[in-house]
């Protein structure tokens, strides 16, 4: 009689008893429910001091609420590259559990047959379980940047109004976003930064010379009564008809000359700059803009190294440890030298920040990502696919015996859109 191919109630109650718990240290920078304090003093202390209060979990901005699973219960003791690791204690599946997987993916595949998923013989299965490491960190940039307009006179925010401001004096608490949101942008006024300077485009005289008839000339060089050729009468003045009579040229009225349709020959035309006032009022502008910069890592066995590392971001795993600080440090794992390790490799990989800009805040996370890798053969011809996450998403990237779209299910799905 065969074996059942996937365990039952014996395996079960077995790996229950293999399981074993495990207590996640808290390390002194990570988010403690007890101390809190409101989102004001969090926005405030970004304004007025380099040192910030502890944040409260109630005030970030999770990542994804829907896809995060927090690991509570034991886990089982493992090997992961020759090092200890955690094991996802989780339902195991069982053999119509994934027949049924596999064949509802087929099913939304073009020109895909169901027969292999449904008759072909899974010969193996394998846990090669993925552990995704990655740090948040939440910045704020601010710079100057010079802006100016037409001065048409009224009073003007200068240094006579106060004291200058820097940027990062500027007071932005009504602004300030959720924390770890991926962008924001603001633009606002620097308080007292307001001067009148002369229009360089006209040197202050509110007007500069004609480009239709003194073109090229410098600011207070230019000549008056400059007329152009007539191009109907070609500066006749005249007419000349096929009956031998020639009429006065309507174009220039018997002149033979036009005067500069820009500036009607007066040589001069208001400065655009300035709006023909002659100065400009000049200020500082800060832009502002809030920043979460990612950066991922995935440590995955050999099993399931053909599967890009962009699955298993999307993937919904289960959380291990997620830890909130202004500068986080390493988690630390009691019984896992594995995870500490990887938890060291994704800190070290922080993202740079730009020099214009600080760090508000940092988020860890580690999770990990169930993944079944499944063989299925018939004959001598066999395929593999993988069950990623929670969620049980089937990856098949390979080989698929019945297809029958030689190649153009991309095409197809591409002219769907």
């Amino acid at each position: 009689m065969e074996q059942p191919l996937l365990s039952g109630e014996f395996e079960k109650k077995k790996e229950k008893e293999n399981l074993s718990s495990y207590q996640y240290l808290g390390r002194t920078n990570s988010v403690s429910a007890s101390t809190q304090v409101s989102v004001q003093e969090i926005r405030s202390a970004a304004n007025v001091s380099s040192i910030y209060p502890p944040i409260d979990e109630s005030l970030i901005t999770p990542q994804n609420t829907e896809e995060i699973d927090y690991y509570q219960g034991g886990v089982g003791v493992g090997h992961h590259g020759g090092n200890t690791s955690y094991e996802v204690g989780r339902p195991i599946l069982d053999e119509v559990e994934i027949r049924e997987l596999l064949i509802d993916y087929v099913g939304h595949r073009c020109c895909w047959g169901s027969r292999p998923a449904r008759t072909w013989k899974i010969c193996a299965f394998d846990d090669c379980n993925v552990y995704v490491g990655t740090l948040e960190t939440f910045t704020e940039e601010r710079e100057i940047i010079k802006e100016t307009e037409p001065y048409l006179g009224g009073k003007i925010d200068g240094k006579d109004s106060g004291p200058a401001v820097g940027v990062w004096e500027l007071d932005l608490r009504s602004e300030f976003p959720p924390l770890f949101v991926p962008h924001k942008e603001t633009k606002t006024k620097v308080p007292h930064s307001q001067v009148i300077e002369k229009c360089s485009g006209c040197a202050g005289r509110g007007e500069i010379p004609c480009p239709a008839c003194n073109a090229g000339e410098e600011p207070g060089f230019y000549k008056e009564n400059q007329t152009f050729q007539c191009s109907a009468c070609h500066g006749r003045g005249l007419i000349a008809h096929r009956d031998g009579s020639d009429t006065i040229c309507v174009n220039c009225k018997g002149k033979g000359k036009l005067l500069c349709g820009t500036c009607g020959s007066q040589g001069l035309v208001k400065c655009k700059t300035c709006q023909g006032g002659g100065a400009l009022l000049v200020r500082n502008d800060a832009i502002v803009r809030w920043k979460t910069l990612s950066s991922r890592k995935v440590s995955a066995t050999s099993g399931a190294a053909s599967v890009p590392d962009e699955v298993f971001h999307r993937a919904k795993g289960i959380q291990l440890c997620n830890t909130q600080a202004y500068q986080c440090t390493p988690a630390f794992f009691a019984d896992s030298f594995f995870l500490n390790k990887f938890s060291s490799e994704v800190i070290a990989d922080r993202c740079p920040v730009p020099p214009t800009a600080r760090v508000l805040c940092e988020r860890h996370a580690i999770s990990v990502v169930p993944v079944t890798r499944v063989t299925m053969a018939q004959g001598n011809q066999s395929f593999s696919f993988y069950i990623i996450g929670v969620s049980r998403e089937v990856y098949l990237m390979g080989y698929y015996p019945s297809r029958f779209c030689w190649g153009l299910c991309p095409c197809l799905d591409w002219l769907r859109l």
